[in-house]
């Protein structure tokens, strides 16, 4: 009964560590609730990798950053995290939503 307590309690934890990146959060979530547009971020972020159109209006960018990474044994090669941000901006070219994977 304790082993299965303590199995759930580590469970839990490790689904906790990977929610999500709180720094990329912390700056994102302001510019949504501002109305940042997509003039603002192309001045702070530079060019999107990548834009399409979605399917209601607005458009999505994409974002392709290097985060971090690993040192591999036995010759300590680095390989890079490759971060991807999508920005889905609204008619009025305001943020809506954002997502990212890999951060």
């Amino acid at each position: 009964m304790v082993g299965r307590l303590i199995g759930i309690f580590v469970f839990g934890f490790m689904l906790a560590a990977c929610g999500g990146n709180p720094y990329l959060d912390a700056s994102l979530d302001p510019a949504k609730f501002e109305g940042k547009d997509k003039a603002w971020f192309e001045d702070n972020w530079g060019k999107p990798s990548g834009k399409s159109q979605r399917f209601f209006g607005g458009e999505t960018w994409m974002y392709h950053r290097i985060a971090g990474g690993a040192k591999h044994f036995p010759f300590f090669n680095f390989s890079p995290n490759s971060c991807e941000i999508t920005l889905d901006f609204d008619e009025e070219e305001k943020l809506d939503s954002y997502d990212y994977s890999d951060c």
